[in-house]
């Protein structure tokens, strides 16, 4: 059996990135075919991907591709029809904003499509790019995203099956693209973690001193929100991750007298140190897809505080392994301090234990697993790889 892989594009290491990289796992000699790669802009991560056979788009030749890949999405469709993938029996997209799943297969092959989300940007979700601040790129990106949203729907309905990384997202499925879909969660490295875990001196519970913030420095994420709660509350926080909105999150914890930690880019060894020593880990993000940093808190044993919206619902369990706050569409710097004013009484009631059996539900083993066993109910030739 022939298999073949077709990404977004390389260019960030995220949650997207892990999933290919549990797919490739499965099947390590497949073919990665991809919009545009970019591994050095990836750092450390990059590192990774370095053997595989990644195979780019025609975009991939043009000037300037690099700084040209978010205008040049309506050309994206085009990018992944380019691809000649008649040879393969099974293709595996992993799709989110670059329309991986436009990839166009013969009618015997198997096309299987993992949907991380129907694009945000299309459908009214936060983005890390606010287009409609400035009135040339409002016109021209809602004219773009119109086009965009044709596109979208039409090739949503090439892949025979589309999987959803969450509940979350099967709703959405079923609202923009009107099909059904199978769920199976985004996988987790948990051995891994318990690997980098046990080699890790944990601080007492009770010594414990700071909260955590791990993610991209983007708009929509948040961030903002919890260092201006931490700081108003004087409680200590570090921030894990980079991105634009660095320089004024830095800007905004002047503002308190206890100074928030920025850490920039982390290690995995050392985000798993961070997990594992961190009183709890937050995030505000808005109505997350999933939210794989919370599971990763949980395989530490740390609880995790979070919006009562999105993929925390199915990820976090309330009272149990961490705190939901606010409600979708609400999440405001005083629902965050009221949640942490009340976190100390109830951490003493939240289990490592608890939050570490929560996690095991999300393992990459599992993941695998139900990629292959939706394979062999769909492929009648399946023969081993």
């Amino acid at each position: 059996m022939k298999v073949a892989l077709a990404h977004d594009y390389l260019r960030e290491y995220g949650g997207a990135e892990r999933v290919l990289e549990a797919l490739h796992e499965i099947f390590p000699n497949a073919p990665v075919y991809t919009a545009y790669v970019n591994l050095e802009a990836m750092g450390e991560n990059g590192k990774r991907f370095k053997d595989w056979d990644i195979r780019p788009s025609w975009f991939q030749k043009f000037p300037f591709a690099n700084k040209l890949l978010s205008p040049c999405r309506v050309f994206a469709c085009l990018m992944f029809e380019s691809f000649d993938l008649s040879e393969y029996d099974l293709v595996i997209s992993s799709s989110a904003i670059y329309f991986a799943k436009a990839v166009i297969t013969k009618p015997e092959t198997l096309h299987l499509s993992y949907i991380h989300t129907p694009p945000r940007f299309l459908y009214g979700y936060v983005t890390s790019f606010n287009y409609k601040k400035n009135f040339i790129t409002r016109i021209l990106g809602e004219l773009a995203n119109h086009i965009l949203r044709i596109y979208d729907f039409e090739t949503s309905q090439r892949p025979d099956i589309l999987i959803a990384n969450s509940k979350n997202v099967q709703e959405r499925i079923k609202k923009f693209y009107r099909r059904d879909s199978v769920v199976i969660y985004p996988p987790v490295d948990l051995a891994e973690f318990k690997i980098q875990n046990s080699k890790i001196k944990n601080t007492n519970q009770n010594s414990k001193f700071y909260y955590l913030v791990l993610s991209r420095l983007v708009r929509g994420k948040g961030v903002e929100v919890v260092v201006e709660a931490c700081g108003r509350l004087g409680l200590p926080l570090k921030v894990a991750g980079s991105g634009p909105e660095l320089k004024n999150l830095k800007k905004l914890a002047t503002n308190y007298q206890l100074p928030t930690t920025f850490l920039g880019w982390v290690s995995d060894q050392d985000r798993v140190e961070l997990l594992s020593n961190a009183q709890a880990l937050i995030v505000a993000s808005e109505d997350e897809d999933f939210g794989i940093t919370s599971i990763e808190a949980q395989v530490c044993g740390t609880p995790v505080i979070a919006p009562l919206s999105g993929g925390f619902l199915e990820t976090v369990i309330d009272g149990k392994t961490g705190l939901l706050y606010g409600c979708p569409g609400q999440i405001s710097v005083d629902s965050l301090i009221e949640v942490l004013k009340r976190f100390d009484d109830t951490n003493h009631r939240i289990k490592t234990e608890d939050c570490r059996k929560n996690a095991e539900k999300f393992g990459k083993v599992r993941f695998k697993k139900e990629i292959l066993e939706l394979v062999e109910k769909n492929l009648e030739d399946l023969t081993e790889y």
